[in-house]
């Protein structure tokens, strides 16, 4: 029996995504929750093609295997996302983003009075600190001390000025 690739095709568009999903058991053995009926549509297509005219060759299948080794791969995330691991030979490195030039340098605080009260901020290596809490952004303190949304470089009057652009 030859398989009409293009007949079967046609079929399985026809088909609403609850008969998809019965077909899909059908070829595959196994359930699936996928209700996209495109995707539904192409897997079925490629399994009928692969178990009429067999799967991947071997090579590719080795080639697969080898881009798919996630032993390197990390699946807990860092306790401390502040520690930047050591460089690993080989590897493309994440470059930290630079800190934007209107703020202090980390440790330094930024002052401002708002209607007679004073608030300070403390800038550090990933965000903010403010009444004991941490933020990363500016405009996240100024609404918390204004309860309206603010640009936080403009807030905390951080803005380049004129002869600085």
């Amino acid at each position: 029996m030859s398989l009409n690739i293009k007949k079967e095709v046609a079929a399985l568009k026809r088909m609403t995504v609850s008969q998809l999903q019965d077909k899909y058991l059908d070829v595959y053995g196994e359930t699936t929750n996928g209700r996209h009926k495109q995707w539904l549509v192409k897997r079925i297509a490629w399994r009928m093609q692969a178990n009429e005219y067999g799967g991947l060759s071997a090579r590719a299948l080795a080639h697969a295997r080898e881009i798919a080794n996630t032993a390197d791969l990390r699946v807990i995330p860092p306790s401390d996302p502040t520690v930047i691991p050591d460089r690993v030979p080989g590897r493309s490195q994440l470059h930290l983003p630079r800190q934007d030039g209107r703020l202090p340098a980390p440790g330094l605080t930024i002052p401002r009075m708002y209607k007679g009260v004073e608030y300070v901020v403390t800038v550090k290596e990933n965000g903010f600190e403010f009444e004991g809490e941490f933020y990363k952004s500016l405009s996240a303190i100024a609404k918390k001390i204004t309860g309206q949304h603010w640009n936080g470089y403009r807030f905390f009057k951080l803005e380049k000025s004129e002869t600085d652009q």
